[in-house]
């Protein structure tokens, strides 16, 4: 009675580990940016800066709004127009500038989303998946 037991749990948490596969599978790719170059914030087209994440057609109208009353001194100063916090301003600052051309390249790149891990799965659900040594009996 005890090993049917056994394998039952272990029938029971490899199904689990393979459906939890099977929905990993399902889940839509990640998109990755990749940036390089600078973008002036002074001088940066409304298309130019919509193309910064996170940055859409609204919040560039904004930067243009704001940078129309008085140029950027500081790219610190990103963080007063309605929208752009210290979080967002952190990932972008690297390609920020308020002089110099505009010569920022973005890159979308799809990655696949990944299998779910194995840690915290019991031995069983382990060797179901290939990840584990068999125990010893």
């Amino acid at each position: 009675m005890k090993t049917a037991t056994k394998v039952m749990a272990v029938m029971a948490v490899a199904f689990l580990a393979m459906s939890g596969e099977a929905l990993a599978a399902k889940k839509k790719s990640k998109t990755q940016v990749q940036m390089s170059g600078q973008l002036n914030l002074n001088t940066a087209t409304a298309s130019q800066l919509d193309q910064l994440p996170g940055v859409g057609e609204k919040a560039a109208k904004r930067i243009i709004e704001y940078r129309a009353k008085a140029p950027f001194a500081k790219t610190e100063e990103l963080m007063k127009v309605k929208g752009f916090g210290k979080k967002k301003f952190e990932k972008l600052k690297g390609n920020l500038s308020v002089t110099g051309p505009t010569t920022l390249v973005v890159k979308r790149v799809a990655t696949p989303a990944e299998p779910p891990a194995a840690a915290g799965l019991p031995a069983g659900a382990q060797e179901a998946q290939g990840r584990a040594p068999p125990a010893r009996r």
